[in-house]
């Protein structure tokens, strides 16, 4: 991986730029377009939102401004959890193009496998979207579909009545929080990961191991954060909002960790904290 445009491939053939720009908690406004705009003047040309991140609309913009073309751009959304079966995804894909002014999408994902809303009865409501997803793709209106949040349990459920492995699985993985069993399942089924909250929601920053090690390589916590990722295989997706740290965040591609920094920074525990029980969400 040479720069921001060196892809991963999907396992239908799909090419999927190596780092993507994650947008959650930027407010919709001109906090997420100034944002999304700045990642793809500097280069990023995978952005990835959601309708539950309320700033769709700003993705769609700020892709409008930038003046490349749709085509160039690998844009992910995903669904709302209170959106799950079959009618209410259908109507809730159509929101998600409305909200981004977009012809078709480039991955779409079930957001988390087990909103409390459906906490009875989520496989029957993950079988129904997922039946959604699967026409949807079909039909030419998503170019992937995947899920995010998905432990070894959902997904075996999702593949009893699915016709299509999934080919993204977006997870929460970071130093210290390496969800080895669901890395590990996926890997084994040609699931790319997508590594979201890459440097821990900022608690990376006070990791002592982590501070050394950038100062040892004269890079920042946050680019060795994200090589590592990329070194484990799995596709990061730093957030920021100033240009400065949105610029940082894409200069990974001219250093390379040593394989002992690789597994001394894998076999750091919960310096991070750990990502959320999906079967114990309140949302």
């Amino acid at each position: 991986m040479e720069s921001l445009r060196d892809c991963f491939e999907l396992h239908n053939g799909v090419k999927i730029p190596c780092v993507g720009f994650g947008t959650y908690q930027i407010a919709n406004g001109e906090s997420a377009v100034s944002a999304v705009r700045n990642a793809l003047e500097l280069g990023y040309r995978h952005i990835d939102t959601a309708a539950g991140y309320g700033n769709e609309e700003s993705v769609g913009i700020a892709v409008s401004q930038s003046g490349i073309d749709r085509d160039e751009i690998f844009i992910t959304s995903k669904l709302q959890n209170p959106e799950h079966g079959y009618e209410n995804t259908m109507k809730a894909f159509e929101q998600t193009m409305k909200n981004l002014d977009m012809d078709y999408l480039d991955l779409y994902l079930i957001h988390w496998p087990n909103p409390v809303k459906f906490r009875n009865e989520w496989q029957t409501a993950n079988a129904g979207t997922w039946k959604a997803f699967e026409e949807l793709y079909k039909a030419g209106r998503i170019r992937s579909i995947g899920i995010s949040n998905f432990h070894p349990r959902h997904m075996d459920e999702l593949m009893k009545t699915a016709t299509i492995v999934p080919m993204v699985n977006q997870i929460r993985l970071c130093p210290g929080d390496t969800q080895d069993e669901v890395v590990n399942y996926c890997k084994e089924r040609n699931i790319i990961l997508e590594a979201y909250s890459p440097l821990g929601t900022g608690q990376i920053f006070e990791v002592p191991m982590m501070q050394a090690i950038a100062q040892k390589y004269g890079k920042t916590i946050a680019q060795i954060g994200i090589r590592w990722s990329l070194q484990k295989g799995y596709l990061p997706l730093p957030k920021a909002v100033s240009k400065s740290h949105i610029r940082e965040n894409a200069d990974i591609f001219d250093f390379e960790l040593s394989e002992q920094d690789v597994q001394a920074i894998s076999d750091l525990k919960g310096c991070c904290g750990y990502s959320q029980n999906p079967d114990l969400t309140t949302f």
